[in-house]
């Protein structure tokens, strides 16, 4: 016994072949904003990232701005780059997106010296690797 096929059962594999192109490129261009080494999150440049307990989870802002931004450099998100899952991005005083962890922003500190330094974690009681 022969069964017809609908066109909307024909189509299923194109469908889930796009979704599944839509998520690869959820953060822009494919690529993650942070990746997790050594138990830390990182940025591209394997550099330590970081969250500061004045940032309210969740806000979609960011407290760190001016001089604190120049020793706390952001996690800046790019024009085009897209939230998903765990990732967002929030706003900064000065107009500039920056990517969040689990809605925390992401900040670099300026004194680490290279890929694997953390000496950032626990300055001043408020700041904290991101994990």
């Amino acid at each position: 016994m022969k069964t017809a096929r609908s066109p909307l059962f024909a189509a299923a594999p194109l469908a889930l072949a796009l979704i599944l192109s839509a998520c690869a490129g959820s953060y822009g261009g494919g690529d993650r904003p942070a990746r997790l080494e050594g138990g830390m999150l990182v940025g591209s440049n394997g550099m330590t990232l970081y969250t500061f307990d004045k940032d309210e989870a969740g806000s979609g802002k960011s407290t760190c701005n001016g001089p604190c931004a120049a020793n706390w450099p952001p996690l800046f998100a790019q024009d085009g780059d897209t939230a998903a899952g765990d990732w967002s991005i929030v706003s900064r005083d000065d107009g500039k997106k920056q990517w969040a962890y689990k809605g925390k922003p992401l900040y670099f500190w300026a004194k680490d010296q290279k890929p694997g330094d953390a000496t950032g974690d626990g300055v001043n009681k408020v700041w904290r690797v991101a994990r």
